[in-house]
């Protein structure tokens, strides 16, 4: 793993130069993922190198894991509190509405986090950098233009089994890589719990194709329903 964690460090390099763009951004969220993404980063680009930490209604203690990964490893950090942006946005949006649907507007936080990457990636010609990990990416476990909307995914071979013995080579903080994985998009939310299975049984069906049969229909069924948003929009053939 540590080989491969050195290969990936020179293909985020190789990438931005390729891009002609000159380093990286990325959203830092206090957890296991974004936290090993940024490391990676900064053994590309020691010093071009920016992380956002984008509260947005969020548990307080996400800051806190976020600035001690980017202090513990010299990240330049911004702290961007999105939550006054999402209520007046959220305001406008549901004044032609008259129902409440909790996914789209939990959703809204991740795109508005986007946004805010890109205007950062186009201010200092970086290239943003995603988070996302492979069990995430084959399920469909983010949102579209959202957290998947990338101009990179370093980590995105990295099943999230694999995710968590990277973590501890490259020293990521022992309180990030217990805490329960979550979107962050709501308070109290967590992954395992919203998709109904814990990553190990997820990553055991991903990769062996084995694993009760609860667990197979519901991964059949996220893989299904989650094609569009690994694919480009489709065009017409004529």
């Amino acid at each position: 793993m540590k080989v491969r964690l050195e290969k990936i460090a020179l293909w985020i390099k190789n990438k931005v130069l390729e891009a002609g763009a000159e380093g990286t951004v990325f959203g830092l969220s206090g957890g296991v993922d974004s936290s090993i993404v940024a490391v990676l980063c900064k053994k590309a680009f020691p010093h071009n190198i920016l992380a956002l930490i984008m509260p947005c209604h969020s548990h307080p203690q996400d800051m806190q894991d976020a600035i001690k990964v980017a202090e513990k490893f010299n990240i330049k950090y911004f702290v961007i509190d999105l939550s006054k942006v999402y209520d007046k946005l959220l305001e406008v949006v549901l004044q032609n509405v008259n129902k409440n649907y909790f996914i789209a507007e939990a959703n809204i936080k991740s795109r508005l986090r986007m946004t805010t990457l890109y205007y950062y990636a186009n201010l200092y010609n970086y290239l943003v950098v995603g988070t996302g990990n492979k069990s995430e990416i084959l399920t469909g476990y983010f949102t579209k233009y959202g957290d998947g909307g990338v101009d990179i995914e370093p980590i995105g071979n990295l099943y999230k089994t694999e995710v968590y013995e990277a973590a501890k080579i490259l020293g990521i903080p022992e309180s990030i890589i217990n805490k329960k994985p979550s979107a962050g998009l709501w308070v109290g939310q967590t992954d395992e719990q919203e998709m109904g299975m814990s990553y190990k049984e997820l990553d055991r069906y991903l990769i062996t194709g084995e694993g009760p049969s609860h667990v197979a229909e519901r991964v059949q069924d996220m893989i299904k329903k989650s094609e569009h948003k690994r694919n480009i929009p489709p065009i017409p053939d004529f």
